[in-house]
Parts: structure tokens; C-alpha cells; sequence
């Protein structure tokens, strides 16, 4: 049987879960909740395999009570079940060890599903959670291959020597090249860079 802890701030939401829950012969609820601190009492004299968790809650959230619940009680599975498909909410929630993430505009039998899965172990965040990650990776790695800078095989040198202390003459004389043309790839590096000097 698996033992499931309910915390949402609505209460219809509340009834209508249990209601689907009572269908169901492999699951039983242990406990329904408003806020984050009654999960935490409830834990304290109710065994549960898997807490369903929303984010908003009054007197402490899903992210706080998430966090605690994993210190406390690392064995219970923690499914947020919510309306917010924000990266920063999914990525803090998958740090403190939250093992499902799924929208609350999911059908029920997927509800029912993810709970099954939950308590065989391993990960899920929901098709829309999981485009949103991706979404986040691929706009990180645009990111960071548009400030990459292309630099010359010689401006690399002339960089390399500078950083080595080198003067313009001195660099002028090592790669056998003008000090006009040390200077040019200088003003390069600098408007590259995007450095004052």
C-alpha cells in the first residue's frame, strides 16, 4: 500500500484529490493539509511513503517544507504538484531532492501514475517541466556561444606575451613583426575582450 500525505492551500483542490485517491486500491491517504507546518506535524505520528506538495502555502511553502521534509525523512518521495512551470522553482525544488514535479493541469490518471512511480523510485518532472529545463539549458548554452570571443592564432600570442609582461618592442622583436602591428593587435584585443586596456 502506498501511503500518500496531501498539502494544498485550497481546499477543493484537497477534495477533489482524495476523491480520486479513494478509487484507487493500492493507495491510501494518510493525512490532507492547508500549509507546510501541519505536513511536518503530521509526519511526526503518520508513517507516508509519498507527500504531494504544492509551492504556495501559508506559514511555510512547498520549497521550505520540501527541504525540511528531505533532511527529516530522506525515505519520503516528494511530488510537487503545481500551477508554476518556472525554471527557478524547478531547479531549487530538484536540488533539495523533490522527486516529481508535475503541473496541475495534468490529467488525473497521470497523477495516479506519477504516484505509482514515485514509490518505485526514480525521477519525473512532466513532459511540459521537462521542455521547460531543456528550454532553460538551450537558452543558457545561446547564451554563452554568443559572448564567446574568436580570437587569431596571433592575438593569442601577443595575449599570451602580455600576460607575461612583455612590452610592445619586446613582443614586436620576439614574433619578428612591427611595433605597428603589435599595437593594431593590442586595440584588436581590447575591443574583443571588451576590456579597458
Amino acid at each position: 500500500m502506498i501511503k500518500v500525505l496531501l498539502a494544498d492551500d485550497h481546499q477543493i483542490v484537497l477534495d477533489g484529490l482524495s476523491l480520486l485517491l479513494e478509487k484507487e486500491h493500492d493507495i491510501e491517504k494518510v493525512g490532507e493539509v492547508l500549509d507546510g507546518e501541519m505536513v511536518l506535524k503530521i509526519l511526526e505520528f503518520s508513517a507516508a511513503d509519498i507527500a504531494i506538495i504544492d509551492i504556495e502555502m501559508p506559514r511555510m511553502d512547498g520549497i521550505e517544507t520540501t527541504k525540511i521534509i528531505k533532511d527529516k525523512y530522506p525515505h519520503i518521495k516528494v511530488l510537487i504538484l503545481t500551477m508554476y512551470n518556472e525554471e527557478d522553482f524547478i531547479k531549487e525544488l530538484i536540488k533539495i531532492g523533490a522527486s516529481r514535479y508535475l503541473l496541475k493541469n495534468r490529467a488525473k490518471e497521470e497523477l495516479i501514475d506519477e504516484i505509482r512511480k514515485n514509490a518505485n523510485g526514480g525521477d519525473y518532472f512532466g513532459e511540459a517541466v521537462t521542455q521547460t529545463i531543456l528550454n532553460g539549458i538551450r537558452q543558457s548554452k545561446s547564451a554563452a556561444l554568443e559572448n564567446t570571443v574568436s580570437l587569431t592564432k596571433r592575438e593569442i600570442e601577443v595575449l599570451k606575451l602580455i600576460a607575461n609582461g612583455f612590452t610592445t618592442p619586446m613582443i614586436a622583436e620576439k614574433l619578428s613583426i612591427a611595433n605597428s602591428t603589435v599595437e593594431t593587435h593590442r586595440r584588436n584585443l581590447i575591443d574583443k575582450l571588451g576590456v579597458p586596456n
